[in-house]
C-alpha cells in the first residue's frame, strides 16, 4: 500500500480522478445529431489495450484544431465579435472529442471523455439568445467546460465515479458545482473519465482506469499515465477538448494530473466549494477545484464554483472569505516581496526533477521573491498512516450516505458495491482488487476513538504544528516544492508507479495547494506546487500567476505514441 518511493503514502489512492469513457447508449443523441458519426460506440474502445492503435502518433499529423490553448478571454472576444457563438463552440469541441479522443484513423485514443451531453446544443443555443438579448452574465457565459464524472448533474447524463455499479442510477438533484456553473452561463459539454471511485478502491490501482470508462491515457505520451483521479479532466484539457474543467481531490487528485498534463490546477481550502452531490471519499479532505490551461482561466473558474450551501457544513466557514473574483489576484508583479518558504524534504526523489525546480527557484528570485531555504514542515512524514485510517472511516460512512440518495441504484451502500464488484469481477476488477473497500466496510462509526484520534491527530500535526507553525516561524507567503515527476509508465499489471509528491501536508489539513507547469523533462511536464494556510487563494493565485508568467513553461501535447531515447 505505502508507495517506497515517495514520503506521500496515501497520496496515489486519490490521485486518480480523472475523466473518460461511456457508453455507446449515453451517446444516443449526439451520433444522431451527427450522422457520420453514427456508429460511434465508446464502448469499443475503452479497453486497456485498444486506446492508441491506429492513431497517427503526432499532432502534425493530425488536423490542427481552431481552439488550441485559446483562453476564456479569447472566447469571449470572439463571442461578443461574432466570430464565435456558444452553440458553435460546442459543436467544435464536440467534433473535436469525436475526432481525437477515440481511438482509430485519427484519433490517438485518450478516452478522457466518458460522456457528452445531450442537451449542450439546446444550452448552448438559448445562452447566444441570451447574450443577444440581455448580455452575458459573466466571463463563464457560453464557454463549454468539462466535469469529472463523480460531480451529480440532474439531467440526462450520468453520474458514475467511473463504475458499472452507478450505470442508471438517479441523483436527486444537481451537485452545487453543477449548479454553480449553470448559473454562470458555462455550458457542460460532458464528463470525464477518472480513476473509478476516485481511486479509493484498491492499494494497487492504476490511475485513470474505470471499469464503466476503460483508461485515459496521457496526451503527452500515451504509454504514460495521466496520474490521479482526476486523470480524465487533465488529459482533455491539456489536449483542448474544452476550455476548462473542474476535478476533485481528496489527496493529489487535482494537482498530480495538472502536473502530469501542463496545467494549472487549484486544490482550493475545504470548504471553499461545496461538496454537495460529488460523490465522496472523505469529509474532511474532499473538494473540487478548477483545471486550466493558464492560471487565470483557473481563476476565473474557481471564482465561480464558491459560496456557502446549507447542504454542505463546511461552505459556513467561508463567510466574508469567499470570493466570485479571483482574476483580480492574477498581478505579473505578484512574486516581487513574497516570501516563500522552500520545503526540501519533498525534493530529492529525481534528479531531473531537483534540476528544473532549482532553475524554477532562480526564476522566483529575478522576480523580486525572498526565498526561506529550506522550510521544511517539522511533522513531514508523521500523518501518513492516520491520513489513511480517517479515510477508511468516512469513506464507508459519507458513501453510504451518498448512496441512500440515490433511486434506481442497485447499490445502496458500501458492502452492496463490494458484492457488485464479486459479482462482475471481469469487468470491474480484471486489473486490481477492491481490498481498500473491505477495510473501510470493517470499520465502525464516526464516533469511533480510533477514528477521532486520527482525525485531531492529523488536523494537529498538519495545521497547528505543521503548515501554520512553518509560516509563523518564517513569516512566509507560501510554501514551495516540486508537486511530482514526470508522467510514469502505465502499468496495469503492477500498477501505479507513483514517485515523489508533496500534496499530502495541505490535503490533510485542508488547505489550499496550486500546481503550475514549471517545465518538460524529455518531453513530459513537471508541475511545481504553492501551498499555504487557510483560504489563502488570492496569495497562492498571485504568487502562481506571477511565476507562470515569468516561466511559461506550457507546451501543447504531441499525442506521442512512447517517450524513447533521444
Amino acid at each position: 500500500m505505502a508507495r517506497k518511493t515517495s514520503p506521500n503514502s496515501t497520496r496515489r489512492f486519490f490521485l486518480q480522478t480523472a475523466v473518460l469513457g461511456g457508453t455507446a447508449a449515453a451517446l444516443g443523441p449526439f451520433n444522431q445529431a451527427y450522422g457520420e458519426h453514427r456508429d460511434l460506440s465508446i464502448a469499443e474502445n475503452v479497453g486497456a489495450g485498444k486506446g492508441a492503435q491506429g492513431h497517427p502518433g503526432s499532432a502534425s499529423e493530425m488536423r490542427a484544431f481552431e481552439l488550441d490553448e485559446i483562453t476564456i478571454a479569447e472566447l469571449q472576444a470572439g463571442m461578443k465579435s461574432g466570430r464565435f457563438s456558444a452553440r458553435g463552440l460546442v459543436e467544435k469541441y464536440t467534433a473535436r472529442i469525436v475526432e481525437i479522443d477515440r481511438a482509430g484513423k485519427l484519433g490517438p485514443g485518450l478516452n478522457s471523455v466518458i460522456e457528452l451531453n445531450p442537451d449542450s446544443m439546446s444550452i448552448a443555443g438559448a445562452l447566444d439568445k441570451e447574450r443577444k438579448e440581455k448580455g452575458p452574465r459573466g466571463p463563464l457565459h457560453g464557454v463549454p467546460v468539462l466535469i469529472k464524472d463523480n460531480i451529480s448533474t440532474d439531467d440526462r447524463m450520468m453520474t458514475t465515479a467511473g463504475s458499472l455499479a452507478l450505470v442508471g442510477a438517479k441523483v436527486p438533484r444537481d451537485s452545487f458545482v453543477a449548479q454553480r456553473l449553470r448559473a454562470a452561463g458555462a455550458v457542460i459539454l460532458g464528463k470525464t473519465n477518472l480513476s473509478e471511485w476516485a481511486n479509493i478502491r484498491s492499494s494497487h490501482s492504476t490511475s485513470g482506469w474505470s471499469g464503466r470508462g476503460g483508461l485515459t491515457k496521457n496526451p503527452y505520451a500515451l504509454d504514460r499515465n495521466p496520474c490521479g483521479s482526476s486523470s480524465g479532466t487533465g488529459a482533455g484539457i491539456s489536449a483542448n477538448l474544452a476550455a476548462v474543467g473542474i476535478g476533485t481531490e481528496t489527496d493529489g487528485s487535482i494537482v498530480c494530473p495538472s502536473s502530469s498534463n501542463g496545467l494549472a490546477g487549484i486544490k482550493p481550502t475545504v470548504g471553499l466549494v461545496s461538496r454537495a452531490g460529488i460523490v465522496p471519499i472523505s469529509h474532511s479532505q474532499d473538494t473540487a477545484g478548477p483545471m486550466a490551461r493558464t492560471v487565470l482561466d483557473a481563476a476565473i473558474l474557481l471564482g465561480a464554483l464558491t459560496g456557502a450551501d446549507p447542504d454542505d457544513e463546511a461552505t459556513s466557514a467561508t463567510a466574508g472569505r469567499a470570493q466570485t473574483d479571483y482574476a483580480q489576484y492574477c498581478d505579473p508583479a505578484g512574486l516581487k516581496g513574497a516570501r516563500i518558504g522552500v520545503a526540501r524534504k519533498y525534493f530529492g526523489f529525481n534528479d531531473a526533477v531537483d534540476a528544473l525546480m532549482e532553475e524554477s527557484l532562480d526564476a522566483m528570485r529575478k522576480q523580486g521573491a525572498m526565498l526561506v531555504d529550506p522550510a521544511d514542515i517539522e511533522t513531514f512524514g508523521k500523518f501518513d498512516d492516520t491520513e489513511l485510517l480517517v479515510f477508511m472511516y468516512e469513506l464507508k460512512a459519507d458513501l453510504n450516505a451518498y448512496l441512500a440518495r440515490l433511486s434506481g441504484s442497485p447499490v445502496r451502500t458500501l458492502k452492496d458495491v463490494i458484492e457488485f464488484n464479486e459479482r462482475n469481477r471481469a469487468k470491474e476488477m480484471p486489473y486490481f482488487g477492491q481490498d481498500l473497500f473491505v477495510k473501510a466496510e470493517a470499520k465502525g462509526p464516526l464516533t469511533d476513538k480510533e477514528y477521532l484520534d486520527a482525525l485531531a491527530k492529523n488536523r494537529q500535526l498538519t495545521r497547528t504544528e505543521g503548515i501554520d507553525a512553518l509560516m509563523d516561524k518564517h513569516r512566509l507567503d507560501a510554501i514551495v516544492a516540486p508537486t511530482g515527476g514526470p508522467a510514469w509508465l502505465t502499468d496495469l499489471v503492477n500498477g501505479d508507479h507513483v514517485a515523489g509528491g508533496s500534496s499530502n501536508a495541505a490535503a490533510v489539513a485542508g488547505y489550499p495547494n496550486i500546481n503550475v507547469t514549471a517545465g518538460f523533462i524529455s518531453g513530459l511536464p513537471v508541475g511545481i506546487s504553492f501551498f499555504g494556510r487557510a483560504w489563502s487563494e488570492p496569495t497562492l493565485i498571485r504568487i502562481a500567476f506571477a511565476f507562470e508568467q515569468a516561466t511559461k513553461a506550457r507546451k501543447t501535447p504531441k499525442f506521442l505514441a512512447s517517450i524513447g531515447p533521444g
